[in-house]
Formats: structure tokens, C-alpha cells, sequence
């Protein structure tokens, strides 16, 4: 599979998952005595939309681009893992409904391994999405310069 069929698969995925959790949204809101879902089903549904947008675009560059198919599939594989990551994060906090702040402990809650890993987590995060798209936008102002 090239990187390309990865980016336009994958924002077709993440499309009907922000579909789909706008469905889940709509029935909490409805549940809800203030009208509102809970925060994490709210950024999930928002960034599922968001992210199959920002695939399109990856997918738009993966075309562009004309590095090593290898190196442009490990971009893109960075971004998407990283996004997956964040959307799935979000759903399960939304579904559970344990947290209003993922980064934060509740009062009383002791870091265990998970939390702790956090930063860790992060940190590789904001190095794989800002590393693989700097990769796939050198890879087309190359090609278009």
C-alpha cells in the first residue's frame, strides 16, 4: 500500500468516525440536563472532522512530493498513528466520562505507570506530527521550487 492509499484511506476512516461520534454526541446532549455532551466526545467528534482534513492535505502532499515512497510512507504513518492516538484517547475519556482533563489527576488519584508516561507520550507526539509533516512539506517545495 503507498502512502498515499494510507492518507486518503485514513481520512475517509477518521470522516466516519467524526460522523459516528457526532451520533454519540447528539444522544448525550439529549440525555444531558444542561444540553451538552461531555467534553471529550465533544473534541472527539471535532477532531475526527478535523483530522480527516488534515489527511486530505497530507494526501495532497504524499502526491506532490517525490521523496522515497519509504520515507513518505513513515510521515505519514507518524501522523496518522499520532492522530489515532489522540481520537481514540479522547473517545474512551468521552465514553467513560472520568476526566475533564486527560493531562490532569483527579484529586486524590495517584500517578501510575499510564500517567506518568504521559509527557513521554506527548513529547514524541509533538516530534512525530511536526517531524513527518516537515518531511512531506521539504518533499514539495523541493518539487515545486
Amino acid at each position: 500500500m503507498s502512502a498515499a492509499a494510507v492518507s486518503i484511506i485514513s481520512a475517509g476512516a477518521f470522516f466516519l468516525f467524526g460522523l459516528l461520534t457526532g451520533v454519540i454526541k447528539y444522544q448525550q446532549i439529549m440525555a444531558s440536563p444542561q444540553g451538552r455532551a461531555h467534553i471529550y466526545i465533544d473534541i472527539c467528534h471535532r477532531a475526527s472532522l478535523m483530522y480527516a482534513f488534515a489527511c486530505v492535505l497530507i494526501y495532497q502532499f504524499v502526491l506532490i512530493s517525490q521523496l522515497p515512497e519509504w520515507l513518505e510512507m513513515l510521515s505519514v504513518i507518524l501522523l496518522v498513528g499520532y492522530f489515532a492516538t489522540a481520537v481514540i484517547s479522547y473517545f474512551v475519556h468521552g465514553i467513560k466520562q472520568d476526566t475533564r482533563n486527560q493531562l490532569r489527576l483527579a484529586d486524590g488519584e495517584k500517578a501510575g505507570f499510564i500517567h506518568k508516561s504521559i509527557p513521554v507520550y506527548m513529547w514524541t507526539l509533538i516530534a512525530g506530527e511536526i517531524g513527518g509533516f516537515l518531511v512531506l512539506f521539504y518533499g514539495v517545495i523541493i518539487e515545486l521550487v
